[in-house]
């Protein structure tokens, strides 16, 4: 091969292998968008990828008012501003732990502190609730109770949400 081409097939070798390393999400927008926002310092899961895994424990890395207007069925909240590790203290460091917020920077931030602190099997929601939803997939509200509602955050960052009825405030 020529250096021409053995620069042309490397690259698309690094293009497709990096493609592969990540988790996917069906808008290609959407996932160029995370690609250029996540830093991948954690290991990223998609939305198919935890509806299959057993013996999970999913933490939401958004705020209070977030997670009370709906989240992801037996997620439980450890916030990003507020975070304290030691609200984890009963978790054993090599449990299966997921994190997620809206999109995912929030919590890659949260996993990168639990891997500091220690835990070894921690990974991060690629694309995040606004995926979950996005796919259609359940939420439930502050009673356990299944919504439709979604904490968009804000304006700017609702425009990656196309399914459910966003909210920017909580009541």
């Amino acid at each position: 091969m020529n250096q021409r081409r053995m620069k042309s097939f490397l690259f698309l070798v690094f293009i497709f292998s990096f493609s592969c390393a990540t988790a996917q999400v069906q808008s290609g927008a959407y996932d160029l968008m995370l690609n250029a926002l996540l830093s991948h310092s954690v290991p990223e899961v998609s939305a198919g990828q935890i509806q299959n895994m057993k013996n999970i424990l999913l933490l939401d890395a958004r705020e209070k008012d977030e997670y009370q207007v709906s989240h992801i069925a037996k997620a439980t909240y450890v916030g990003y501003v507020d975070f304290d590790i030691k609200r984890l203290e009963h978790v054993r460091k090599d449990e299966k732990i997921i994190v997620y917020c809206s999109v995912g920077y929030r919590s890659e931030k949260i996993a990168e502190k639990l891997l500091k602190a220690g835990f070894t099997d921690v990974s991060n929601f690629y694309g995040g609730i606004f995926e979950w939803v996005n796919q259609s997939r359940p939420i439930v509200d502050a009673t356990n109770e299944p919504t439709d509602n979604i904490h968009a955050y804000s304006k700017m960052w609702g425009i990656w949400l196309t399914k459910g009825s966003k909210v920017y405030e909580a009541k």
